[in-house]
């Protein structure tokens, strides 16, 4: 056991030994590799340092990639609204969370129901919305621009152009073809109702509802001179004008009716027609009171029964007695959620003193009725007297096939300017795409009305400007020259687009339309019926101004926000 023990005592030496050599072996490295060579110490003194040296190549890739990531994004979205635009655009079938069908090529449409996730995609979705707002027409167009002026800025990028200098450029470039639209221009007076029209036809032509772009063109113009004065108009309200839509009949059947359209029918009264009405518009019920909170009446006897029964006549009576009183013969309750707005005693009490009945009024639409009419919304019945009462030549309720009726109240005695727009179809699909086809019409001439100018279609002010812009490109120097012409050329997008659509040869066409333009030929536009190229303004194929300057300056502001972007950050 003695020699065991010190054999264990020299091993126990030896391993402490070698554990002392194995500590300054390491410490040795350690000094080694803290204390760089003299090649080392240049390359740190140069800013190339060994560690960093990795992250700091990627943090440069970093803010690139989050550019070409938000282009290709939003070049996605232009390239889903591509097809649909022009006469012979195809249209977009677009079904919702519940099942609801929408068929539509109108651009401002087809995104507001698409699910987009993705930031920068999302910003081509509120361009959209701001056309739309802005001009009311070209929400594809302004779409399909902004994907091309991405296009052009991400191969700008790939040359190794800094963003900043090609968002300065693109600025330059927006500003100077607004300069180039207004001197092509044609001055328009409001009282030209014919150039007004051919520029509704035109904002028509790319619709579902085209083929009756003859009458409901016609009828915006029509509708927007009834609300405004000609003469001194700078602006138009497009709330003046109620836009209804009914199943039943044909789209030949819409009609603009000076005066209200309600789609509620007429209650049961008896009362259908109404010559010389008093209309009263009343926001309370006609049924009994109930308390604001759950609560429950316990009866005993017949006694108690009978006389809960006389109090809710002897209450409903006497505002019937009231409604009587004031002179009104036609009321128009508005809708109700807490309790009924209009029960049956009401209705039996109304039919006897004959008068006729409207109930479920919406909230909404209270404003417009209101001034229609001239009337005061009453809230009491004590404050129902003749004066708060609105007056109107006739009030009936009319069959607009299908089995469907509407109340129709003409010939009111207000001077409010304003008028309703009863839109047909056939089915609910038909009657919403006509709906939002007028409203495209309405919007055109409110931009003739805030701008007073027009200028072709057809892809012949964007050849124009590619042209010119092109010619003042040369004038310059250095990456701004190169970040224009870049400009200049990515708006013959529209062009090559719509001679793609129509089925027609997009290089020959574009290459022969810069050739006319080349020679002259302001107004050479792209002829999708004849499938050539001729003078656009031969074929009433006319714009406003504002559509075109507000589709280049909103899409070029668009592709200058998402150049800036280098990092997309998430918040918790």
């Amino acid at each position: 056991s003695s020699g065991i023990n010190a054999e264990y005592g020299e091993f126990q030496t030896f391993q402490h030994y070698f554990k002392q050599i194995n500590l300054s072996t390491m410490a040795t490295k350690t000094a080694a590799a803290a204390k760089p060579s003299a090649g080392g110490a240049a390359k740190l003194a140069m800013g190339k340092g060994m560690s960093n040296n990795k992250t700091q190549f990627k943090d440069k890739e970093k803010p690139t990639d989050i550019r070409l990531s938000n282009i290709e994004a939003a070049k996605a979205i232009a390239d889903a609204v591509r097809t649909s635009l022009g006469p012979k655009g195809m249209d977009k079938m677009i079904q919702g969370k519940t099942g609801d069908v929408t068929i539509t090529n109108d651009g401002a449409t087809i995104l507001k129901e698409m699910q987009v996730f993705h930031p920068a995609a999302r910003m081509l979705v509120e361009l959209s919305k701001a056309q739309d707002v802005e001009a009311g027409d070209g929400t594809t167009s302004v779409v399909v621009i902004c994907g091309a002026l991405l296009d052009a800025a991400r191969k700008l990028l790939q040359r190794g152009i800094h963003p900043t200098s090609i968002s300065e450029a693109f600025q330059v470039a927006q500003s100077k073809a607004v300069e180039i639209l207004s001197s092509i221009s044609q001055p328009l007076k409001l009282s030209d109702r014919e150039s007004l029209v051919k520029m509704a036809s035109t904002s028509l032509n790319s619709k579902v509802v085209s083929q009756y772009s003859g009458l409901l063109a016609p009828l915006a113009v029509d509708a927007i001179m009834h609300v405004i004065d000609p003469n001194t108009a700078s602006n138009v309200n497009l709330n003046d004008i109620r836009v209804v839509s009914k199943v039943g009949g044909t789209v030949e059947d819409t009609r603009l009716v000076n005066g209200i359209v309600l789609t509620q029918k007429a209650q049961a009264t008896g009362v259908t027609k109404m010559e010389r009405a008093k209309v009263a518009l009343i926001q309370f019920c006609l049924s009994p009171p109930k308390t604001d909170m759950d609560n429950q009446v316990v009866i005993s006897d017949y006694t108690q029964m009978d006389r809960i029964l006389r109090e809710e006549r002897a209450y409903i009576l006497d505002l019937c007695k009231k409604i009587k009183k004031s002179g009104a013969n036609v009321i128009l309750i508005q809708k109700s959620i807490l309790r009924d707005a209009l029960n049956d005693m009401a209705l039996h009490f109304l039919t006897k003193m004959k008068v006729m009945v409207v109930k479920d009024i919406e909230r909404d639409e209270i404003d417009f009725i209101s001034r229609t009419l001239g009337c005061r919304p009453i809230a009491s019945a004590d404050h129902m007297m003749p004066e708060h009462l609105g007056l109107a030549d006739l009030v009936e309720e009319v069959h607009v096939g299908g089995g469907n009726k509407v109340v129709s109240i003409t010939g009111c005695q207000s001077t409010a300017r304003t008028c309703s727009i009863l839109v047909q179809g056939s089915n609910k699909l038909i009657t919403e795409e006509a709906d939002r086809s007028i409203h495209d019409a309405l919007c055109v001439i409110r931009c003739l009305v805030k701008n007073k100018n027009m200028i072709a279609g057809g892809g012949a002010p964007e050849t124009e400007l590619s042209i010119k812009l092109s010619q003042y490109a040369a004038t310059l120097s250095g990456i701004e020259s190169h970040c224009i012409k870049a400009f200049a050329e990515s708006l013959e997008i529209i062009p090559f687009t719509l001679a793609e659509n129509a089925g027609l040869s997009p290089i020959n066409i574009v290459t022969e339309l810069r050739n006319r333009h080349s020679l002259g030929e302001v107004y050479a536009g792209i002829n999708v019926k004849k499938s050539c190229i001729t003078n656009i303004t031969e074929e009433n194929v006319l714009q406003p101004l504002l559509v075109s300057i507000s589709a280049i300056s909103l899409a070029s502001e668009t592709v200058r926000a998402i150049l800036k972007i280098d990092d997309i950050v998430n918040t918790r």
